[in-house]
């Protein structure tokens, strides 16, 4: 029988920072522009394939475009996170969505990291690593304080929580 704490899938608590918007749309146009660009010098390049290089470039250009006005928002609505002192709460993704949780007795290793983007949003993800097959949970799009102290709360609670034998 289960306690009154026992953990459970349920929806979590907190949603990202609102930063994370501008953080996703940014990392859209960037990965979108690497094959634009790349398309549309060959095509300046190649006379032959000019037409069809220039055609994907466009089509490249507008389809990430459309993403970048399109996912970025839409994944704020549904990206949530919590952490209590039984878990670690997660729920990802836009079309399939993914609902995780880490126990605290399960929890390995804990890392704060902040990419270039990031710094330059002042945000920060926080990587919980498991056992689990799966691999780690990430709670992207964190402000780069509240990244730092999450990761000290959960590196003490970790501490401070028995390994789990099963």
């Amino acid at each position: 029988m289960r306690g009154e704490n026992a953990v459970r899938l349920r929806p979590p608590r907190n949603a990202v920072d609102e930063r994370a918007v501008a953080w996703w749309r940014s990392q859209l146009l960037v990965t979108t522009a690497v094959p634009v660009v790349v398309l549309a010098v060959l095509g300046a390049l190649i006379g032959p394939a000019r037409f069809w290089l220039l055609l994907a470039a466009g089509t490249v250009a507008v389809l990430g475009l459309g993403c970048a006005a399109f996912f970025p928002a839409w994944w704020f609505r549904v990206h949530r996170w919590e952490v209590t002192d039984e878990a670690v709460y997660v729920r990802t993704g836009a079309l399939w969505q993914e609902w995780r949780i880490a126990p605290m007795s399960r929890i390995q290793t804990v890392d704060t990291v902040r990419g270039p983007l990031e710094q330059l949003f002042r945000l920060g993800t926080v990587t919980v690593t498991t056992a689990s097959s799966k691999g780690a949970l990430r709670i992207e799009g964190l402000d780069h304080e509240l990244a730092a102290e999450l990761g000290e709360r959960l590196t003490a609670l970790t501490q401070a929580t028995p390994g789990d034998a099963t």
